[in-house]
């Protein structure tokens, strides 16, 4: 079978590959059908972020079972959601939803991200303990509707959703950059789940036209020209992964509000202005989504029509494609499966 392979800044190449087979009863191997570019995809693609290839490539897979173990819990022929991360639902970790940090397998253990677990961008993907990992598509709804479902939607959805349950109602702010796509995630989520103000800041003028179809009202970030924060927000969210996007986001967090930082900061020591945060008595959260933990509410969410990550999608290519266009500048591509089986 094939697989696409990082081998280093802007160079991927396909491999054949042994295909994988059933090694445990409650196993399942998955035909990938759309797998979306994550947003560090495109950073690891244009050396943005560091990695060290070969490595198996692609991560955010809706794919279609072609052989189950008979404790699998699915079926050939069952549309599947495939989180990115490997996680044995069991442990007790697993058990409190924390399924980024599965006691069964090494740290970040996950499809596609410099592990030998496999990778999306393939003909086929081995699937451990299937019967908790893997989630049905819902009738009705075409993997476009779920771009990102098996990360950057669910990444988006941890920053504001607990929270907003938490405090209906509550106004949102997210500052934009690039972790692109969740912002824009978290942003039409807010909207969708009934946020008393949604403001999305930007000044990427793309991403804006993007947060304002998705509901949010959106305007320029423009920290360059001296702005401080002139509105307080309940719930922040920075996508930004610029320490001083970063801090205006902090400093916006309303007194025993809270603040998500979703995008990921490669300098090994960022600063904080703690002082006021410290008054203001905020929480701040920044941490790996555990993305099989929240998938239930969140594709419940989306089969009811509340929110449309399709939305945030600009390109559709085939997985032939996929080589030369992962450093390409758009904000969400989706590679639709053209190998031969």
């Amino acid at each position: 079978m094939r697989q696409l392979y990082f081998i280093e800044r802007g160079k991927f190449e396909w491999r054949d590959i042994t295909a994988p087979v059933l090694a445990a009863d409650t196993d399942a191997v998955v035909r990938p059908l759309s797998v979306a570019r994550c947003d560090l995809d495109l950073y690891i693609a244009n050396g943005v972020a560091p990695a060290t290839g070969p490595f198996p490539f692609g991560h955010e897979a809706i794919g279609e079972v072609i052989d189950a173990g008979p404790a699998a819990n699915v079926r050939p022929g069952d549309r599947v959601i495939v989180p990115f991360q490997l996680s044995c639902g069991r442990c007790a970790t697993c058990l409190r939803g924390l399924t980024s940090s599965c006691e069964v397998y090494p740290p970040r253990a996950a499809y596609g991200l410099g592990m030998q677990f496999g990778g999306g961008l393939s003909d086929a993907m081995h699937v451990p303990f299937a019967d908790h990992m893997l989630l049905p598509v819902p009738a009705g709804l075409a993997n476009a509707q779920l771009a990102s479902i098996s990360d950057n939607i669910p990444d988006g959805w941890r920053a504001v959703a607990p929270h907003l349950k938490a405090r209906p109602g509550a106004s949102v702010l997210v500052v934009g950059g690039v972790a692109q796509s969740v912002g824009l995630y978290a942003a039409g989520l807010a909207v969708s789940l009934g946020a008393g103000r949604v403001l999305y800041l930007d000044d990427d003028a793309g991403r804006r036209a993007l947060a304002q179809t998705l509901g949010a009202t959106a305007e320029p970030l423009a920290l360059a020209e001296g702005r401080e924060p002139a509105e307080q927000f309940e719930i922040t969210v920075d996508a930004s992964g610029l320490q001083p996007a970063l801090r205006f986001a902090l400093l916006s967090t309303a007194p025993n509000g809270v603040c998500t930082a979703i995008a990921i900061y490669f300098e090994p020591l960022v600063g904080l202005p703690l002082t006021p945060l410290y008054m203001k008595g905020i929480t701040f959260h920044t941490c790996r989504v555990s993305a099989r933990g929240v998938l239930p509410d969140l594709v419940e969410h989306i089969a009811c029509g509340h929110f449309h990550a399709e939305a945030a999608v600009t390109r559709t290519l085939p997985f032939s494609l996929a080589a030369e266009a992962m450093d390409a500048p758009d904000i969400k591509i989706v590679f639709e499966n053209d190998l031969a089986g």
